[in-house]
């Protein structure tokens, strides 16, 4: 996912009034085999944090993908594909296929792919400690990928396929907006009746059913090359006229639960001696809704329009990686679903959000009701310190078989 960390939980979280409601018991057989499971799903874990996984790295979605193809099989998978990216820098994506006795049509949806480079692994290998494991993508996403896979084998163990067709897709390339699967994820969506997704949950047991939209905006600055010492009154500064039109963005939040937009990659001149020519800055905007995105286009380019530095030109341009998640009706009544069904073990789930986009967003645009942050829950996603909270492993192999089985029986109605 691309998970900003500018994007904190929703601060009016609440937990659901599902839970205000007596208790159910849980379902013994899937709790003894979650409680089962866990140990063999970290070890399963630490096997995947041990490869890097770069959005890019190819040949590390590779191994990626031949430690989950064998597992699938053993799963009575139908079909495993390998579908071509469509985008040729990133990875490929695989794509499982589970028939079963039922109706539904579910969708699961991981990614491989993590933010960190080569070498990663090594210097940072997967550890417990204190209730925590670490490690390079150990929550984001390595730890969706073995919630998915274990709790299928969960289900598979108790002899439970109640659903039509259940999906499960990795991704190859989510941490930069999907490039190489857009498309495979609105087809999937639209032949499905629900989607959930494996990312990871945030701190203390949050489902997330909003995200902020992710949109990548440049400002390209050009100007004229002057030798630095000789003449540079013949120059124009492309990176200072790049300073100027950064020092207007101060009116955008850098934080918070609303629209942000935050400087995140700079580039300008050459050499010590000569005036630069050319300059760009990246800015990373994160939404709550997508007409937000054409006010903020709207003042880059008032100011564009206007550079301070005479004889330089500026220039906006713009992409979009994932459209934001509203948190609608359809996404709230599977969350209530979800803590109904979490409340069986006695645990409190919290509805919330926040600024890391992802896949679910672009299935709820094709009309599928989609549910995220489904994985295990954890922190400090895309730094050094990224950690998962192995006390509710098992407690979220156990949510997530049981709203498998839960959708299988009564899947929501498309529009």
């Amino acid at each position: 996912m691309s998970r900003s960390l500018a994007g904190l939980i929703a601060s009016a979280a609440l937990v659901s009034p599902a839970l205000a409601a007596a208790q159910a018991k849980p379902d013994a057989k899937l709790w003894a085999a979650a409680q089962a499971a866990e140990a063999p799903a970290l070890d399963f874990l630490a096997q995947l944090v041990a490869i890097d996984s770069q959005t890019g790295d190819k040949e590390g979605a590779a191994k990626v993908q031949a430690l989950l193809t064998p597992r699938l099989q053993a799963l009575g998978a139908s079909s495993i594909e390998v579908v071509a990216s469509e985008n040729p820098a990133v990875a490929d994506n695989l794509v499982a296929t589970f028939k079963g006795r039922g109706q539904a049509k579910i969708l699961l949806i991981a990614h491989l792919d993590t933010v960190f480079p080569r070498g990663s692994a090594a210097a940072r290998p997967f550890r417990r400690e204190g209730g925590r494991a670490y490690g390079p993508g150990v929550g984001d996403e390595k730890g969706g990928l073995v919630a998915g896979i274990t709790a299928l084998s969960m289900l598979k163990g108790l002899g439970r396929a109640d659903y039509g067709t259940l999906t499960l897709l990795v991704d190859g390339s989510e941490e930069t907006g999907s490039p190489g699967s857009t498309q495979l994820i609105c087809r999937l969506a639209r032949e499905h009746d629900v989607e959930l997704n494996l990312e990871p949950g945030d701190p203390p047991d949050v489902i997330t059913v909003w995200r902020k939209g992710s949109t990548k905006f440049a400002i390209d600055v050009k100007g004229q090359a002057a030798h630095s010492g000789v003449a540079p009154q013949d120059g124009r500064n492309a990176a200072a006229e790049l300073v100027n039109q950064l020092s207007q963005l101060g009116g955008f939040p850098k934080s918070g639960e609303q629209e942000t937009v935050n400087l995140t990659v700079m580039r300008a001149g050459e050499r010590n001696n000569i005036i630069p020519d050319a300059a760009q800055a990246t800015l990373d905007v994160r939404v709550r809704r997508q007409e937000q995105v054409d006010v903020i286009e709207g003042e880059l380019k008032r100011h564009a329009a206007a550079p301070a530095i005479e004889g330089t030109t500026v220039s906006v341009s713009h992409s979009t990686s994932f459209p934001p998640l509203a948190g609608d009706a359809r996404t709230m009544a599977l969350a209530d679903r979800a803590a109904r069904l979490y409340g069986e073990l006695g645990r409190k789930i919290v509805f919330g959000g926040n600024g890391g986009a992802s896949q679910s967003a672009l299935a709820a645009a094709e009309g599928t009701p989609a549910l995220d942050g489904l994985g295990f829950v954890g922190g400090d996603f895309h730094t050094d310190k990224e950690w998962i909270d192995v006390t509710t492993v098992a407690p979220r192999l156990y949510l997530l078989a049981r709203l498998i089985e839960d959708l299988s029986k009564s899947p929501p109605k498309k529009n």
